[in-house]
């Protein structure tokens, strides 16, 4: 312990502490800072007071803390201790604390002064979990209001350390580190898009073992994946696999990062390796490139882990294990050109995971998310739809302030659902809240139904003596674990028992699901989104679930949990959210205005019956949606119409915009009071919106209208022919007979008006711009040869001076 390399950085770190009560700590892997960084705070006496330092993982602070205490030669619970959920090792004499990062809010929430507390150390602040920004910006915000002898130093290997620097208003202490040289290995080729990353990884560390001596760490995003590889590995007989992962017990943690007594170790590891703990013996890294994250899962309405590819940062936290007491080598499952695609840093999980549980602990401390100094803000709206939420769970008010049922929520540390579904149910919700807070524990392809489930918490033995579907038993365990944990800390005090589809009703009143009319088992939720079933999965006929879990596509989630409950179930704990309503609206699959009085639970309809006296002006705004759904449908003389107003506007005058889109966007305006009556599609079909469009002009428009672009023709014989405006040039078509005595030609302004002249038989004869002209020229043609085809029709030669007719001759 006295001579690794976060010695040369001590003198200034200290002295940084010491005068500035603040600093930020960079030291690379294997620096020695989370082991010796604290004793070297107590020894130099900075405060009389406790220190307290955050692990993001619970193995990582129990093994820090042991580690700690070995160095001084005693106990843990000694001097040095620690505290995680449903573990504690401290005594009255304790002077150093590790714990996990939530444990920091809930000592807060508690003690805003914390008392007693004489520092904060923040290690592996790189990370950026959710609860390591909230701990920070609260501490800041204590030692700025409270505190100001509180001390606060943020430790980190990869860290981008000026903006934290910056917030904290605190000098940056380097340990440069004397990291052994690590030789990089990368693929010649990338990973066939065929291959499995189990497969992949399973050849590599085969490779490296064959290349080199000493212990192996291989890199792997989760349990699942760690297994699959231990299945397919190849090894000599003395190379012994051990995994390692945050759900195994601490027995066999333990074991995987002591040295091997014989033999070549190679230990299987989620990302918990990647800071914090000392594997000692590793000479090789072996990193398959992926990483979990919390993400906001649509699909569950919590945070769920993601795999995705490792950042530049995590990628060079991993290969500096295998240098830390020797030269060493590190493989990578990518190729050197894949590696300029990765990202420079992991995103903060503030920047992507659900924020409810931020936004209760915020309603907690009396501030909003503006209010404190976050490193990186939470974004304004997912924070406004997370305290959505927590108003639908009534932990807010409408002003976002803390009720009392929220006060006792914060209480639990879970996610808010379920801590109302607990605050509410009581004890009895145990085994639900500790199977939905995990992940599923059942393979692929088990039906959805949650009942199965806590079936198999219940009783494994009787549930695999009669089901088909394999069993994750450590994912069980885990389960198992935190429902002890959850007996403990819960009180039985609510009023008789529920149901777990109650229950579940209570974390989920936005997925409480009404199956749709039809054959396929698609669902309506309360929420207004849709879900669907699988065709053979048992649940597909029942009329209600409550659906815990989906793939979270917005179009239409697939279901992955659910569990039936029944029409009494739900208005036993949602009785006073069901109601009567009137409901009038265009139905798009019915093509029809539908007008129902519908017993409503959110957005699904319990019951329904008909309104009969649904208001005529109601109608005609549902039927509003309908023209939206529908369009528009113009006659001719609408059509003619819009075309002379689109003329005289588009000449400077002021006349309303008929475009199809000012129109539709403006249709409540000038179509609502015209339809009363209107219903259906058929009924639109039949209807002529030229009065509504007439009525969108005054009485001046109306004249200048008519005036510059008048809508019909008179005739020699009085006739109104309709003046098409809807090509480059106003057009009228008409018989020629009709036409003779005509020596002007007509003209709408000063545009000649275009005429088609037809034969008696209602054929094109000509078009000209020119009726005088054309009497000159080329009529004579004409004449000679209609005169044979219709020889009952006039045929004057001079037409200038004939009666203009449309009568034929008498036969004699």
């Amino acid at each position: 312990m006295t001579d690794l390399p976060i010695h040369d950085a001590l003198p200034d770190l200290l002295n940084a502490l010491r005068s500035q009560g603040c600093a930020v700590l960079q030291a690379p892997p294997g620096a020695g800072k989370t082991t010796v960084v604290p004793l070297a705070m107590l020894d130099a006496q900075l405060t009389v007071q406790r220190i307290l330092m955050l692990e993001p993982r619970r193995l990582a602070a129990r093994a820090a803390a042991e580690r700690m205490a070995q160095t001084l030669g005693e106990q843990v619970g000694q001097t040095v201790g620690y505290r995680i959920r449903g573990d504690s090792k401290t005594t009255k004499v304790t002077r150093i604390e590790v714990v996990t990062e939530g444990i920091l809010t809930r000592m807060i929430q508690s003690d805003p002064e914390l008392s007693g507390i004489g520092a904060v150390i923040f290690d592996e602040f790189h990370e950026r979990s959710l609860n390591a920004d909230l701990g920070l910006a609260l501490c800041l915000e204590i030692t700025d209001v409270l505190r100001d002898d509180l001390i606060l130093l943020a430790m980190s290997a990869t860290l981008d350390a000026e903006p934290v620097a910056k917030l904290m208003q605190a000098p940056i202490i380097t340990s440069q580190g004397r990291a052994f040289p690590v030789k990089t290995h990368w693929l010649n080729a990338p990973v066939p898009k065929f291959q499995r990353l189990e497969q992949a990884t399973a050849d590599l560390i085969e490779q490296a073992v064959s290349e080199t001596n000493g212990g192996v760490l291989v890199f792997l995003p989760g349990e699942g994946e760690i297994r699959r590889v231990q299945s397919l590995l190849n090894l000599p007989p003395d190379c012994h696999v051990h995994p390692l992962y945050g759900a195994m017990d601490f027995a066999a943690q333990r074991a995987a990062i002591q040295p091997a007594s014989q033999g070549r170790k190679i230990v299987l590891s989620t990302s918990i390796a990647e800071t914090s703990l000392t594997i000692q013996d590793v000479r090789v890294v072996v990193d398959a490139g992926r990483a979990r994250r919390a993400r906001f899962d649509p699909g569950s309405g919590m945070s769920r882990l993601v795999t995705e590819r490792v950042s530049r940062a995590e990628a060079t936290q991993r290969q500096g294990r295998a240098g830390r007491v020797a030269e060493g080598d590190c493989f990578r499952l990518w190729t050197k050109g894949e590696e300029g695609a990765l990202t420079a840093f992991p995103p903060a999980e503030i920047e992507a995971a659900d924020l409810t549980g931020l936004a209760l602990e915020l309603a907690l401390w009396g501030a909003h998310a503006t209010d404190l100094p976050f490193l990186t803000p939470p974004h304004e709206g997912s924070f406004r739809e997370a305290q959505d939420v927590l108003g639908m769970l009534g932990a807010l008010d409408t002003n976002k302030r803390l009720t009392d049922h929220g006060r006792h929520m914060a209480m639990h540390p879970l996610h808010p659902r379920l801590s109302h579904m607990l605050s509410v149910a009581g004890q009895d919700a145990s085994p639900l809240a500790a199977l939905l807070a995990a992940r599923d524990p059942l393979s692929r392809g088990a039906p959805c139904d949650l009942a199965l489930r806590l079936e198999a918490i219940d009783d494994l033995k009787r549930f695999t003596d009669h089901r088909p579907w394999r069993v994750n038993r450590t994912a069980l365990h885990s389960i198992r674990d935190e429902l002890k944990r959850l007996r403990r800390t819960t009180k039985s005090d609510h009023k008789g028992a529920m149901s777990p589809a109650e229950m579940a009703a209570l974390a989920y009143p936005d997925r409480i699901g009404l199956r749709r009319k039809g054959d396929a088992p698609r669902f309506l939720l309360s929420g207004g989104k849709g879900a669907i079933l699988p065709d053979d999965d048992p649940l597909a006929s029942t009329r209600l679930i409550v659906i815990t879990d989906t793939d979270g596509n917005p179009r239409e989630a697939r279901i992955r949990q659910a569990i039936a409950i029944s029409e009494t179930e739900l208005r036993t704990i949602y009785s006073d959210q069901i109601a009567w309503q009137h409901i009038c609206e265009w139905s798009k699959r019915e093509r029809r205005v539908i007008a129902q009085s519908r017993e409503m639970f959110g957005a699904i309809a319990l019951n329904d019956r008909l309104w009969k006296e649904a208001p005529v002006e109601t109608i005609a705004l549902a039927m509003l949606d309908g023209v939206r759904d529908l369009g528009f449908t113009f006659s001719t003389a609408a059509q003619r119409f819009i075309a002379r107003v689109h003329l005289i506007r588009a000449a400077g005058h002021d006349l309303p915009d008929m475009s199809n889109q000012a129109l539709m966007e403006n249709i409540a305006d000038w179509l609502l009071p015209h339809i009363h009556g209107i219903k259906s599609v058929d009924d639109w079909r039949k209807f002529d919106v030229l009065n509504a469009l007439r009525a969108m002009l005054n009485w001046p428009q109306t004249q200048l209208l008519d005036h510059l672009a008048p809508a019909h023709f008179e005739t020699p014989l009085g006739r109104q022919i309709p003046i098409d405006y809807g090509s480059e040039t106003p057009e009228i078509t008409l018989r020629i007979q009709e036409m003779f005595g005509q020596v002007v030609h007509p003209k709408v302004g000063n545009t000649p008006l275009r005429v088609t002249l037809l034969s008696p038989a209602q054929r094109p004869v000509q078009t000209t711009t020119d009726i005088p002209g054309f009497w000159a020229t080329s009529y004579a043609d004409v004449r000679k040869d209609m005169r044979g085809r219709y020889p009952r029709h006039p045929w004057p030669e001079d037409p200038t001076q004939a009666d203009p007719t449309l009568r034929v001759k008498r036969k004699r």
